[in-house]
């Protein structure tokens, strides 16, 4: 046997094995099955994304969540997160902003324009001062006060006070990533460690809030590390996993990386899917430059149900029309913002 039918052989038996844990018995893979599933063969993805496609209807639906995000504060973090170019220990040309009542609302008013169902703040900090949880709760109480639309928050570390405060201000999903395997994370982050972001995602799934955890790929990491990250999430079982793909931003310590391929990307979003069967999986950064058009049409018929449309934080996204245009194609029902609650 040559070692390219061995890889071969290897590659249907995952899928095989898959099949009959995954999408029959609804069991997650594990990490070592995950690690296979990200070494199929090229001749194997398709049947791969079939497969994965398959575990998200079974345990998902055909529905599909949309959301926009805006920053509430852009820029000046003080951590050094390797991939972002909001941290102000790097050359990135990213300068300090913060947004005014009167923004969010607007901002939120846009994205419910576009169809999304829910509206994310995100703040570029560590983790929120006393300044900012009072702009949260005066931002959402003023938000939900003028529009139809879910508010999530991404505002770093938090400590159990803040995560009962946005309870009690009515944000019902907290995202707060790994970012990277265990493993990886010193390779990524250095001023702070990976059990400080497990803490606060352990207490905001205590809290009732919905907990919306993922992370990066493609800064580096082997596949083995990528697979230690996807058993991680689901060990932690979020509610939601967004998944990003590195886009190298100038200025930042994986400034000069190279884009992940389209095939590798999609790999990397079945096992995902494999290992999260009844998770919301979600495209999030870099999915336009690693994926094209093409890639997110497989992505979204591979494993993914839910897209942040528009820009992101520092880049640029898709026309929100393109993709709400091609879910139609797809025939994949918004999910409707009632569902969400």
């Amino acid at each position: 046997m040559t070692a390219m039918t061995a890889e071969a052989s290897v590659s249907v038996d995952i899928i095989e094995t898959a099949r009959e844990q995954v999408l029959e018995r609804g069991e997650a893979l594990r990490y070592e099955q995950i690690t296979q599933v990200l070494r199929t063969p090229d001749g194997r993805l398709e049947e791969l994304l079939a497969l994965a496609h398959e575990v998200r209807m079974r345990y998902n639906g055909p529905e599909v969540e949309v959301e926009g995000i805006v920053s509430i504060k852009t820029g000046g973090c003080p951590e050094d997160c390797h991939f972002c170019s909001q941290s102000g220990q790097f050359t990135s040309p990213v300068r300090s902003v913060w947004l005014d009542i009167p923004e969010l609302v607007r901002a939120a008013r846009q994205t419910r324009e576009s169809g999304a169902s829910e509206f994310c703040i995100v703040a570029a900090v560590r983790g929120p001062d006393e300044r900012l949880m009072r702009q949260m709760r005066e931002g959402v109480a003023a938000i939900r006060a003028e529009v139809d639309i879910q508010v999530a928050a991404s505002l770093g570390m938090l400590t159990q006070r803040q995560v009962d405060d946005l309870v009690d201000m009515g944000v019902h999903r907290y995202n707060h990533n790994l970012e990277a395997g265990r493993s990886y994370f010193p390779q990524v982050v250095t001023t702070h460690s990976f059990d400080e972001r497990w803490e606060t995602c352990l207490m905001v799934r205590a809290s009732g809030m919905e907990l919306c955890c993922g992370g990066l790929v493609g800064m580096g990491e082997s596949l083995e590390q990528r697979a230690e990250l996807a058993a991680q999430l689901g060990e932690l079982q979020p509610h939601e996993v967004p998944l990003n793909f590195l886009n190298p931003r100038p200025g930042t310590p994986f400034g000069d990386l190279p884009v992940m391929g389209t095939g590798e990307a999609l790999r990397t979003i079945a096992a995902f899917r494999l290992a999260l069967p009844r998770t919301i999986l979600r495209y999030a950064g870099g999915r336009e430059l690693t994926l094209g058009d093409l890639g997110t049409r497989d992505g979204l018929l591979g494993g993914i149900n839910a897209v942040i449309v528009g820009n992101y934080l520092t880049t640029l996204g898709r026309d929100p029309h393109e993709d709400l245009a091609l879910l139609a194609d797809l025939g994949m029902p918004i999910k409707a913002l009632g569902q969400t609650f």
